[in-house]
C-alpha cells in the first residue's frame, strides 16, 4: 500500500527522553501514574501542594534509577502552576506530557451544601484542571506537540448511590467536556487530551478505618468484584499519553471494573 501508513513508526509505550508533569503526584492516584510514567522511561515532574508528599515520590523515582524533581505547586494558583511548569523544564528539560490528578472530595446533602464546600472542590477539581493544562499546554505547544490526560471519575457519568457529592460530581462532569474542550482546540498544535475516570479506588482518602464498610460495598456492586488500587489507574493512563494512543483524542476512559453498566 503506497499511502501514509507505511510511513508509521512502531507502536511504542514507552517514554524514552521524555519529561512529564503529575499534579496531586503526592499520594493514590497521582504517585501511582508518576512511578509508571518514570518506569516507562518518562523524567517525572512531581508537583503537589504538600512539599512533602511531592518530595516522596520524586525521592522513590530517583531510588529505581529513574530521573524527578519535586515541585510544590497549588493548583488554584495558575501564577505558581506558571512557575512550576517552568521549574520542571529547567531541571529536567522540554515538557512534553502531562497528567492532571490533583483533587480532593467530599459529601454534604445539597440542600444544606455551604457556598464554601461548593467552591472549594469546583476550584480544585475542575478549575484547577483548568489552570493546569493551560500552563502545561503552553509549553508543550511552544516544544511541538505532547499528550495531556485529566483524571475525571466514574462519577461524571453517574450519580453515585448514597454519596452526597453534587459538587464533586458536577465538577468531574466538567473535567470530562473540558478535555473535548481543549481537545479539538490544541489538536491543530498537536496536542492531545483525554481523561481517565476511576471507579471507586483504594487512595489515603478511601481507606480510612471509617470507609471500611462503604469500600467493601462498592466491590460487591463492581461486576469485576473488586475496587481498583492506584496501579489499575496509571496503566491506562500511560496508554493515552503513549504513541499507542496517537489518534485518540477527546475521550474519556472509563477505568471502573465495569461499575457503570448496570
Amino acid at each position: 500500500m503506497n499511502d501514509e501508513r507505511n510511513a508509521r513508526t512502531a507502536i511504542d509505550f514507552a517514554f524514552h527522553g521524555q519529561v512529564a508533569i503529575v499534579t496531586g503526584a503526592g499520594s493514590g492516584i497521582g504517585r501511582a501514574i508518576a512511578l509508571e510514567l518514570a518506569r516507562s522511561h518518562a523524567a517525572v515532574g512531581c508537583i503537589d501542594v504538600t512539599a512533602e508528599g511531592a518530595a516522596a515520590t520524586a525521592e522513590l523515582i530517583r531510588e529505581a534509577g529513574g530521573r524527578a524533581t519535586p515541585v510544590t505547586a497549588d493548583v488554584t494558583d495558575p501564577v505558581q502552576l506558571e512557575r512550576a511548569v517552568e521549574a520542571v523544564e529547567r531541571a529536567l528539560g522540554p515538557l512534553s506530557l502531562a497528567v492532571n490528578a490533583a483533587g480532593i472530595a467530599g459529601a454534604a446533602p445539597a440542600e444544606e451544601m455551604s457556598a464554601e464546600q461548593w467552591r472549594r472542590v469546583i476550584d480544585i477539581d475542575l478549575t484547577g484542571v483548568f489552570f493546569s493544562a493551560q500552563a502545561e499546554a503552553r509549553a508543550i505547544i511552544r516544544n511541538g506537540g505532547g499528550a495531556i490526560v485529566n483524571i475525571a471519575s466514574m462519577s461524571a457519568t453517574i450519580a453515585n448511590r448514597g454519596l452526597h457529592q453534587a459538587h464533586y460530581n458536577t465538577a468531574k462532569a466538567g473535567v470530562v467536556h473540558l478535555g473535548r474542550s481543549l481537545a479539538w482546540e490544541w489538536a491543530p498544535h498537536g496536542v492531545r487530551v483525554n481523561s481517565v475516570s476511576p471507579g471507586y479506588t483504594y487512595t489515603p482518602m478511601t481507606q480510612r478505618p471509617e470507609q471500611a464498610s462503604a469500600m467493601a460495598g462498592y466491590a460487591a456492586d463492581t461486576p469485576m468484584g473488586r475496587n481498583a488500587h492506584p496501579e489499575d489507574i496509571a496503566g491506562p493512563v500511560a496508554f493515552l499519553l503513549s504513541s499507542a494512543a496517537g489518534y485518540i483524542t477527546g475521550v474519556d476512559l472509563l477505568v471502573d471494573g465495569g461499575h457503570v453498566i448496570w
